[in-house]
């Protein structure tokens, strides 16, 4: 039997997936198989490098930190998250290292998302692919409008949110049995249309594809929450999600004490279903 770990994104909603995570360490749990996109993608690397809370105090220290995520770094690096800073001077000279070769020794299958700007689809890339600078994960950490397309062997890629916000049928299709499937929106919670419509369908003009992906967005990810629903009722996927009154952040906050108690939610939310996740392994 297979499990695997299904991480949606979400930006700064990503706490909760902190809380989440850290508590799969808590509890000795590692999945044969972990996707992600986005925000959950890039929260994964230090669960595979298992630095238990890393993820979580680097990024509550510098998220008011003008590198990490301000105006500065979109008019510097056309990117509003800092992504030198956080893909290469965090990992490599913070007061926490990632531990690459952890990572690396890691025997969990990954896959991280990212959305190719001129057919609109997601291409998966595995951990042999990555690089020292996980140009695939800061791909699909890159969102419209507020980052550039990061490009990998001659093609541009961007948010892997935008295209398979919830990478369920990934998984299912690389084998896993049974999945565990961590959100960051509520279960019935309701997307709606993308927003700033005329100014992505202007920026990205010369890729009409991605423009249409962009469009059909919230129809994709109600079809995912459903899949999700469906699997869970059969037994075969266990949902984590943050309660509606819990999820009281943007995607940018820099607000400490709300972030903290996101983080706190998903901890507890996750130790509250170890058992039944624990009966998967079984």
């Amino acid at each position: 039997m297979k499990t695997g770990l299904v991480l949606e994104g979400g930006g700064m909603r990503g706490f909760f997936t902190l809380g989440v995570l850290d508590a799969f360490m808590d509890s000795g749990i590692m999945f044969d198989y972990i996707v992600g996109v986005s925000a959950g993608a890039a929260h994964a690397l230090t669960y595979l490098s298992g630095q238990n809370g890393r993820g979580f105090r680097i990024t509550l220290k510098y998220v008011a930190d003008p590198r990490y995520l301000s105006m500065r770094n979109l008019i510097k690096e056309k990117s509003a998250f800092g992504m030198d800073f956080i893909f290469n001077v965090l990992p490599h000279f913070s007061e926490e290292p990632f531990d690459y070769e952890a990572f690396k020794a890691s025997n969990a299958e990954y896959r991280v998302g990212a959305t190719n700007i001129e057919t609109g689809k997601t291409r998966y890339f595995n951990k042999n692919e990555l690089g020292e600078l996980f140009l695939p994960v800061q791909a699909s950490s890159s969102l419209p409008l507020i980052s550039s397309p990061v490009e990998i062997n001659g093609k541009k890629y961007m948010d892997g949110g935008i295209s398979d916000p919830i990478p369920i049928k990934r998984a299912l299709l690389d084998g896993c049995d049974k999945l565990v499937i961590v959100l960051t929106r509520p279960k019935n919670y309701v997307k709606k249309p993308e927003g700033f419509k005329a100014a992505y369908s202007k920026i990205y003009k010369k890729y009409p594809a991605f423009v249409d992906t962009i469009n059909r967005r919230h129809f994709v990810y109600k079809s995912e929450q459903q899949l999700a629903e469906k699997l869970e009722k059969e037994g075969r996927a266990v949902i984590i999600a943050p309660e509606s009154d819990k999820v009281n952040i943007g995607r940018f906050e820099k607000n400490q004490n709300k972030l903290r108690a996101l983080y706190e939610h998903g901890y507890d939310c996750t130790m509250a279903k170890i058992g039944e996740i624990n009966a998967f392994f079984k």
